[in-house]
């Protein structure tokens, strides 16, 4: 039997329009779809009739399938002659463990391609009205799991360079380390009234965002009671949102009307 083939696909942040017109294609061809919970389940009608979804979504702490599992269904339904996306929230190389799953492709002779999504570190930020980058406020950026403190074993992150290197920088899964994080920042030489946002379902109509500074977040977020899944963002870029924000304003109308 021919092998089939399998597309690693980004999804987008959220917002079901911005998936790549590649992404799409390869949704639409699929026969099977093995989907993670933070892509849009509007992206799913564009399957084709019959095709087989599966679901493989994490939660902290809760997975449906472990990544072992997934990688033995994507080698099993490739092997079955069948053309395989796997479709991962964002970019599939920025955090979404596809280096992972393109090795074991290749270890099986699976033949396959890396499709690239837009990122949620760039694109919440900017539905949020903060561009990562700015002139006047900040020409670098960096994207940093906000697992640094794993909670077997060391923190491997270079914090130092981070405090001081980086002007914008957005942590990923990393709401549940948001003490962690302020805390080697400002203690790494960061300014404790740097700008913060967090950005909580970014690009979605759930999309709600929450400011303050390294040393007056945690409170916010309380506050709010904001919770994953979440961007941290941490940068003077974060300034521009009280006069770019943009989404969450064109969202009220709507939301009232719910």
């Amino acid at each position: 039997m021919t092998k089939g083939h399998v597309y690693l696909v980004g999804a987008g942040p959220g917002d079901p329009k911005l998936i790549t017109v590649y992404g799409l294609e390869c949704i639409q061809k699929a026969d099977v779809i093995l989907y993670d919970r933070l892509i849009s389940q509007e992206l799913l009608t564009h399957a084709k009739e019959g095709a087989e979804l599966i679901f493989c979504g994490k939660l902290p702490g809760k997975h449906e399938l472990i990544q072992e599992e997934i990688h033995a269904l994507l080698v099993q339904k490739a092997n079955e002659g069948k053309v395989v996306t796997r479709l991962k929230g964002g970019d599939p190389a920025v955090f979404g463990r596809v280096g992972e799953e393109a090795e074991v492709l290749k270890d099986n002779d699976i033949k396959y391609e890396i499709i690239p999504g837009v990122t949620s570190g760039i694109a919440a930020a900017a539905y949020a009205g903060i561009p990562v980058t700015h002139r006047d406020y900040g020409s670098s950026f960096a994207m940093v799991t906000g697992h640094g403190r794993a909670s077997k074993g060391a923190d491997h992150l270079n914090w130092d360079a981070l405090a001081n290197g980086i002007d914008t920088i957005a942590f990923y899964m990393g709401i549940g380390n948001l003490t962690y994080i302020c805390q080697q920042m400002v203690a790494h030489g960061r300014s404790a009234h740097t700008p913060v946002a967090i950005i909580h379902w970014g690009t979605t109509t759930k999309q709600r965002t929450v400011t303050g500074t390294l040393l007056t977040i945690e409170e916010e977020v309380k506050k709010a009671a904001i919770i994953h899944p979440s961007i941290v963002l941490v940068g003077d870029v974060v300034n521009l949102r009280e006069k770019l924000q943009w989404f969450e304003e064109a969202q009220t109308p709507l939301l009232q009307e719910d």
